[in-house]
């Protein structure tokens, strides 16, 4: 037993398509999504540093890298099937972790375990690390839905994701990342011109207010 299997898996993750079952201009694998997130979060941990806090560079780049690793078993779940109900949302997360435990005890090397049991789990915790993979993932998600949208893609689900994105991103308002990206990141985002800019203006303002009450 070698390290063959894991490194042989990275590419399966190139092939699972993300937002399945939906027309899409341009197509985005978990691989591709893993780097991107891992990228924007590497941004928003320099964010929090230079407000003061303590990032932990290592935790926040095996978070960002491997969060979406267990894919490989599932493949990528339609959002809004994933989070159907919090008890179809455990089942899910109790095969992810039962598939995973497995594939570590059978595939990786005794003496790597400990550290891919920890690369592989649930990285979305209430440290300072899982709250920015938390807020990373969903900005990159809103950025696939925005250039949907931008291009004039017509599925409605697209909307709704950049909805669910934002709303989640909104949850994090107290970290300085978040502040630092909804006043200056998001603005440019929108100063883009497309043609439902008026639309995804007044549904970004509609959940800013929300959040003010």
């Amino acid at each position: 037993m070698g390290m063959n299997q894991f490194l042989q898996s990275l590419s399966d993750l190139e092939t699972i398509n993300r937002a399945p079952g939906y027309f899409k201009f341009e197509q985005h694998s978990v691989a591709a999504h893993s780097f991107k997130v891992a990228e924007v979060a590497q941004f928003l941990g320099d964010v929090e540093e230079q407000a003061g806090h303590t990032v932990n560079w290592r935790s926040l780049y095996e978070k960002a890298l491997n969060h979406d690793y267990t894919e490989r078993f599932i493949g990528d779940i339609k959002t809004p099937v994933k989070y159907a109900t919090p008890e179809l949302r455990k089942m899910l997360a109790d095969v992810e972790e039962s598939l995973t435990a497995n594939f570590i005890h059978n595939e990786i090397p005794q003496q790597f375990q400990a550290a891919y049991a920890r690369r592989l789990g649930e990285g979305k915790d209430d440290t300072l690390e899982g709250q920015i993979l938390s807020v990373a993932d969903k900005v990159d998600l809103l950025y696939e839905s925005f250039g949907e949208i931008q291009k004039g893609n017509p599925e409605p689900v697209y909307t709704d994701i950049y909805r669910e994105s934002l709303a989640t991103i909104l949850k994090f308002k107290q970290m300085a990342c978040v502040q630092y990206f909804l006043k200056e990141v998001l603005p440019e985002l929108l100063a883009t011109d497309f043609s439902d800019r008026q639309k995804l203006e007044a549904l970004t303002n509609e959940l800013l207010d929300q959040t003010e009450d």
